[in-house]
């Protein structure tokens, strides 16, 4: 009789623990697990950015126009993060920037003109034009090109002399944006 309860309790025990095992693994999947360890540390890299803007706004350290705008670029750079990682299927994101059409001048010494932007265009050799993003304004967001990159592009004839004029420099790819970055590759 004894052996008997305790058997029930035991697999009732049990239940319960592939139960709450089975609802930790929904709650997981259902808050954003579908992306690699990559691409989710950046999203909660933004999650815990829209979180200092909120302390700092909940203590007035910060006007609302300031508050308004980071959040706004918060949710651009996370629905930019969010389109390359599932457009691409890898589990990396390239740098990312969102500026306003008045912000130009903090990434560029020469600010080209927001209205001639293509999607897929590098810009004076740093940055490449992912595209504009509506989050409460207008945000035009680019990918930093990292260093092999702008190498690469400067052993295929573009010269210095046409990335200091602030024009773009085109350097257009199949498709709207690049997915795969360029490795550097060693001899032992």
């Amino acid at each position: 009789m004894l052996d008997t309860r305790l058997l029930r309790c035991s697999f009732i025990g049990l239940l319960i623990t592939f139960a709450a095992v089975s609802a930790a693994s929904a709650q997981t999947l259902r808050s954003g697990d579908q992306f690699g360890p990559v691409v989710s540390a950046y999203l909660g890299y933004l999650r815990n950015e829209q979180e200092v803007v909120d302390d700092r706004a909940s203590r007035r350290e910060v006007s609302a126009a300031y508050y308004r705008r980071n959040s706004n670029r918060i949710r651009a750079l996370r629905q930019m993060a969010v389109h390359l990682a599932r457009e691409s299927g890898n589990d990396y994101l390239p740098e990312l920037e969102a500026v306003t059409g008045d912000e130009l001048g903090l990434l560029f010494e020469r600010p080209p003109r927001f209205q001639t932007l293509r999607v897929g265009e590098v810009v004076q050799t740093t940055f490449r034009y992912l595209g504009p993003v509506r989050a409460g304004e207008l945000f035009y967001v680019f990918a930093r090109l990292d260093p092999y990159e702008q190498a690469e592009l400067m052993q295929n004839g573009k010269r210095p002399s046409d990335a200091a004029t602030g024009a773009a420099v085109s350097n257009r790819v199949s498709g709207s944006t690049v997915t795969t970055r360029v490795r550097r590759v060693s001899i032992p």
